[in-house]
């Protein structure tokens, strides 16, 4: 039976990370007004909060485990600030994900150090990443890969020691021609022209990449299968695999957003004298007044969503295929969090869409979850290849 009620533990570690994001707001303005500039690794409160913060008790086999409490965490630490953290601690990248789920173990103890971006997002290739034009060619000669190709939006990219690449080694062979490479920043051909400008998430580290002539090792072939499957899309649908995790992560990060001005809005509703009556029951909500039911129906929109990304999260914990319900939760957020953002700003008036608060910024920040790692629309069609066995040629 899968079960999502927190144990002390569990709400002591959260309590933390909530009281970290008290401190992280108090920058996420300027952060967001100087999109240039990088925020800091370390807050200067950092030393003296971590310092008086009393020990957090150690985790039992009782307690919310694995993929389930990182995604409440993320969740937690995007209601502070999407970007901004207190400490920012060594986790992995995107690029970290794909080191796991496909490198061998030769492969992830060279490279499971260093923070790695993926770059996937082509200026022609953005929802189907099958449409990859980059190229890796083989030098027989020197026993290198050669790499040609612009990526566009690479998450962390400025930030990253290196950078897990999608390039296809035979674009006759399409989607099964498409492989993950390794490449350390700082290597002739690799270029990182600028950081992108964006609506929301300004501060976070997003990149363009270049690569010229850009030479690695063959060795850095990820998971090291030169082969190419045969009437399949065996070694596209490997890679792909990456995104079961950090599809929910990504729902998980909006989640956050919209969790924070759920909070807002509700203290915000109860100060102006609005009753919210948990009480009313089924066809109980018309007798409540217009603001408490619309926001009542918001909680219930976020509740839903979160509990499909916890879902997720389980089924991963478990070793349970989860591709479905990984597009099932991110297509949900994706959504859920822009109704949410934007009724909490709707129900607040004025104030909700002006700088005084930072509601409008969580509104913004919130629109890249329907966006990235595959938008609303591509999981949509995941989710009916799923339930309804459909082909990619019955979906074009």
């Amino acid at each position: 039976m899968i079960d999502f009620r927190l144990t002390e533990t569990d709400e002591a570690h959260l309590a933390r990370t909530f009281a970290e994001g008290e401190i992280i707001r108090r920058y996420a303005r300027e952060v967001d007004e100087n999109e240039a500039e990088m925020p800091p690794d370390v807050l200067p409160e950092a030393d003296e909060f971590y310092a008086n913060a009393p020990a957090l008790p150690d985790v039992g086999p009782e307690d919310t485990q694995g993929p389930v409490m990182m995604l409440l965490q993320i969740m937690a630490g995007n209601w502070g600030d999407y970007s901004v953290r207190l400490r920012r601690r060594g986790s992995g990248g995107l690029g970290n994900a794909a080191l796991s789920a496909a490198g061998n173990d030769e492969q992830k103890a060279k490279w499971g150090n260093m923070l790695l971006s993926m770059a996937i997002t082509e200026p022609g290739c953005g929802s189907d990443p099958s449409r990859v034009s980059t190229t890796a060619v083989l030098d027989e000669d020197t026993n290198e890969w050669v790499i040609n190709g612009e990526k566009i939006f690479v998450t962390t990219g400025i930030r990253a020691d290196g950078v897990v690449i999608w390039a296809t080694i035979d674009k006759s062979a399409g989607r099964a021609g498409i492989k993950s490479f390794l490449v350390e920043k700082g290597t002739p051909g690799f270029n990182v022209p600028h950081k992108e400008k964006k609506l929301g998430i300004r501060a976070d580290d997003t990149a363009a990449y270049v690569f010229s002539d850009c030479r690695i090792p063959r060795e850095n072939l990820l998971g090291l299968d030169e082969t190419i499957p045969k009437a399949s899309s065996g070694g596209f649908r490997g890679v792909m695999k990456t995104f079961n995790m950090t599809r929910p992560a990504t729902a998980a990060m909006g989640l956050g957003c919209a969790w924070a001005a759920i909070d807002l809005t509700r203290e915000a509703l109860e100060e102006a004298g609005v009753v919210l009556d948990y009480t009313a029951g089924p066809g109980g909500l018309g007798r409540l007044s217009a603001a408490a039911e619309k926001f009542m129906r918001l909680e219930a929109l976020f509740e839903a969503s979160k509990l499909a990304t916890l879902q997720c999260g389980w089924m991963a914990g478990k070793g349970l295929p989860n591709n479905m319900e990984s597009s099932i939760c991110k297509a949900h957020a994706g959504g859920a969090v822009r109704q949410i953002t934007q009724g909490c700003i709707e129900l607040l008036g004025s104030i909700g869409a002006s700088r005084e608060l930072l509601l409008e910024k969580w509104m913004r920040d919130s629109r890249i979850t329907d966006i990235y790692e595959g938008t609303g629309e591509i999981q949509r069609l995941i989710i009916a290849r799923g339930l309804l066995d459909y082909t990619r040629e019955d979906l074009k």
